[in-house]
């Protein structure tokens, strides 16, 4: 079994890590932010949810929502092994601060690694204009 690469990307969001939490636990809501991960979002069942990703279509199966801060999904293609994403909201004084870890695929270069890492800053970005409005 091997360790692959791994990058943890953050950022403080100005809001209560409840009400963020609260807004990220509902898979409805990240079509309105996470470009990175797709659109057309369609509920299948309980926390399965099929998109468009940018790798084409793929279910999502998002961890149900829990009191310790996990926001983990999984993308999992037709064919192929699932993406795991882990994710995570902790509080970050009065604020929050939301943690994603990228991990370096088996397959995957260095410069797909960076523009992946590329995609989630622009997406969590755009959470904390959304959430900070």
């Amino acid at each position: 079994m091997a360790v692959h690469r791994a990058r943890h990307i953050g950022i403080g969001i100005d809001r209560p890590v409840e009400e963020v939490y609260a807004f990220l636990a509902d898979p409805v809501n990240f079509p309105r932010w996470a470009e990175g991960l797709g659109h057309s979002f369609v509920q299948v069942e309980g926390m399965t949810w099929r998109a468009e990703t940018p790798m084409g279509p793929m279910r999502i199966l998002f961890s149900e929502p829990n009191n310790h801060g996990v926001l983990d999904h999984a993308v999992i293609p037709e064919h192929g092994p699932a993406m795991h994403n882990p994710m995570r909201v902790v509080a970050n004084g009065d604020g929050a601060e939301v943690v994603f870890t990228l991990f370096q695929r088996d397959g995957m270069s260095d410069d797909e690694m960076a523009r992946d890492a590329a995609m989630v800053s622009r997406d969590l970005a755009a959470l904390k204009a959304l959430l900070e409005r």
